[in-house]
């Protein structure tokens, strides 16, 4: 390892909180098993919060940032993992409690690695991220009603912000496990996109921003919801006896406008799905799955790929919600 490297550093000093790429020694990254030479990170909605102003979820300064990154491991002193594997991160509080993503070298504990599977590049895996690996809890949650519950089968299915990074690979992978996918969006202007991503049909989300009815025409098999708020509820009231609500943002806001009635009248399940506290087993088995689930080249043309440089720049306009592409940041650019 050469004895730079760089990084983007954030730190707090009384009230001056700053962001910028710095050249930092190797002796910066202190704890972990592992040593890894990183390819790429990517931008979520948490990393846009923690490089606007540490977002309340860093504990200790300075801290580099990027919840999500994969590369090649350089250094190990544990058995499992060697150097030439090609691992993944994400979750686990890095970037966070931890020194993240934004970097061109990461030290990390074993617990937060997993080996890249066969069928995907470690570029691939940061087209994904956070988002799209929620995205996957979510379309298995939804196909539960049929698998585990021993249901009938999972055909309607609504995704709210379908064009947001969670959104649109699950309307992807839900797609490719066979179900019709109706999208919402504030976008319609992307309703073609949303098409290419398999989507049957696109809704205009002013449809579902009213206050809900106590209970609506039963419509939905299963619902991937992205956004909370009113969208939610509709959704809540418009799902069918039996069917799976996953649950995993709040975009459209905190609070819930619901009642028990489609719970105890229509049995339907409200699943919050979280990507980070979960187990090891639970990531190796979803990252193995998204060879068959997700179309790379389609996926690849919202894909925006941005220097470190370059992320400082962006970053806002994530928060602003004015960004139509996924980033991928390339740590070496």
């Amino acid at each position: 390892m050469n004895e730079k490297f760089k990084a983007i550093v954030v730190n707090q000093s009384a009230d001056h909180f700053s962001r910028e790429v710095k050249d930092l020694d190797k002796n910066f990254l202190k704890d972990g098993d592992v040593l890894v030479k990183i390819d790429y990170s990517d931008l979520n909605f948490k990393d846009a919060m923690i490089l606007k102003d540490g977002g309340k979820l860093i504990k200790e300064y300075p801290r580099i940032p990027g919840i999500d990154f994969s590369g090649t491991i350089e250094e190990s002193n544990v058995g499992e993992y060697k150097k030439g594997d090609q691992i993944i991160v994400n979750g686990s509080r890095v970037g966070e409690l931890y020194h993240g993503g934004y970097s061109q070298y990461a030290r990390v504990k074993k617990e937060f690695i997993i080996k890249k599977p066969e069928g995907i590049t470690t570029k691939q895996a940061m087209m994904l991220g956070t988002a799209g690996f929620t995205a996957i809890l979510c379309a298995f949650a939804v196909k539960a009603r049929e698998e585990l519950l021993l249901g009938e089968k999972v055909n309607e299915v609504l995704v709210t912000g379908a064009t947001g990074g969670v959104g649109s690979v699950a309307v992807m992978a839900l797609s490719k496990l066979g179900c019709n996918v109706t999208a919402i969006t504030g976008k319609m202007k992307q309703s073609s996109y949303l098409k290419d991503l398999g989507a049957k049909n696109v809704i205009d989300r002013k449809e579902f921003e009213v206050d809900p009815k106590l209970l609506g025409k039963g419509t939905w098999d299963g619902v991937v919801d992205t956004v909370g708020g009113n969208i939610l509820a509709n959704a809540i009231s418009q799902t069918k006896h039996s069917g799976i609500i996953a649950a995993c943002g709040n975009a459209s806001g905190n609070k819930l406008n619901t009642s028990v009635i489609p719970f105890i009248l229509r049995g339907i399940k409200l699943w919050g799905v979280d990507s980070v506290a979960i187990s090891k087993k639970r990531k190796e088995f979803v990252w193995g799955e998204t060879p068959k689930l997700i179309d790379f080249n389609t996926l690849e043309k919202s894909i925006k790929v941005v220097s470190l440089n370059e992320l400082l720049s962006i970053f806002p306009s994530m928060l602003e919600g004015k960004l139509t592409n996924k980033i991928l940041v390339d740590v070496n650019k």
